[in-house]
């Protein structure tokens, strides 16, 4: 039995990381939007509506048509949400031990290291600093000699420190996992990853399943994903994803219902996220959705508690995540 492990917003938030509703509050803020009146209520349309990543798609729609205002509005858009991320990160970099206990046992690194691999949505550096950086395999050196973000290089000094450090993604003849180096992959891409021609590799917005494609490393990356979730009873431990992706959900209804996937999810809502994020059940006539039947048929747990509680001392919380691992 493998199991693997799917970070969302929710995972960086113990830490102080801003989830969507949040971004939202912190754009308005931006001066480039502050100061375009369009922009603001580009964006007040999308509160409603899935956040600022429906004011990307939108505008990512209407730049297609050649219509060039809302190809400027894309571009200021954008330049603000690269601005969040280096502000959230720079928080994530002024934290000093990211672990909510002294107790190795206890500890998020050793929790992490039980993973085969460890794929997030996430674009921040908040693992780069404080896991991929620490040296996790001195927590289960019987199987790791580290972790590592497969198919990327670092620019220039191959000896810098992984914080603060851009990274270049190979050419995709060089795309293969190292054997004892626990993967780290970034289905989404990051905010310090560099193209071969010096651009930028960021997922957001819409047709995330279009722009994946269109990315070497990330289509890899998915394929690695899907490998995981459909090779037949696996086990996804999934922290902090709020299941609001369609591409992520139709993997994993597809894993759960026809290739025997189980999960466990770490979230405020536990085991009824499903019925919250299905917007039938607000509605006169209410009707399951996929995802419902997949959590009836895949949950083998829940916790709705925060991290800063499960491993900080609720013994009783994390000792049922740790059965997670059980045969």
């Amino acid at each position: 039995m493998t199991h693997y492990l799917l970070l969302g917003a929710g995972f960086s938030r113990n830490w102080g990381g801003w989830l969507a509703g949040e971004v939202f509050e912190y754009l308005l803020g931006r001066p480039e939007v502050a100061e375009n009146e369009e922009l603001r209520q580009a964006l007040w349309v999308s509160q409603s509506k899935g956040g600022f990543e429906y004011a990307l798609e939108t505008l990512q729609a209407r730049q297609k048509t050649g219509d060039q205002t809302a190809a400027t509005l894309l571009e200021t858009l954008q330049i603000a949400v690269v601005a969040m991320f280096n502000d959230m990160n720079e928080g994530f970099n002024g934290i000093i031990n990211w672990e909510f206990s002294n107790h190795i046992n206890s500890q998020i690194a050793t929790f992490m290291m039980n993973f085969e691999a460890i794929f997030t949505l996430n674009q921040d550096l908040l693992i780069e600093n404080h896991y991929l950086s620490a040296n996790p395999e001195l927590r289960r050196n019987d199987r790791w000699d580290g972790a590592a973000m497969p198919g990327l290089l670092p620019v220039g000094n191959g000896f810098a420190s992984i914080v603060g450090q851009r990274w270049q993604i190979q050419d995709e003849n060089s795309f293969k996992l190292e054997d004892r180096i626990q993967p780290y992959f970034k289905l989404h891409g990051s905010t310090n990853w560099d193209t071969p021609d010096g651009s930028n590799t960021l997922i957001v917005g819409g047709n995330k399943t279009g722009a994946i494609g269109g990315s070497p490393i990330l289509k890899w990356y998915y394929e690695e994903f899907e490998k995981a979730i459909f090779q037949g009873n696996a086990r996804l431990m999934v922290v902090g994803y709020g299941f609001r992706d369609e591409h992520i959900n139709a993997t994993l209804i597809k894993g759960t219902m026809d290739h025997g996937l189980r999960l466990f999810i770490v979230t405020p809502a536990g085991a009824d996220q499903a019925r919250q994020v299905n917007p039938a059940n607000s509605g006169a006539i209410k009707a399951r959705s996929p995802l419902e039947d997949a959590f009836e048929r895949g949950l083998i747990g829940a916790s709705q508690r925060r991290l800063s509680e499960i491993f900080g001392g609720n013994g009783m919380e994390l000792a049922k995540l740790l059965r997670f691992f059980a045969k």
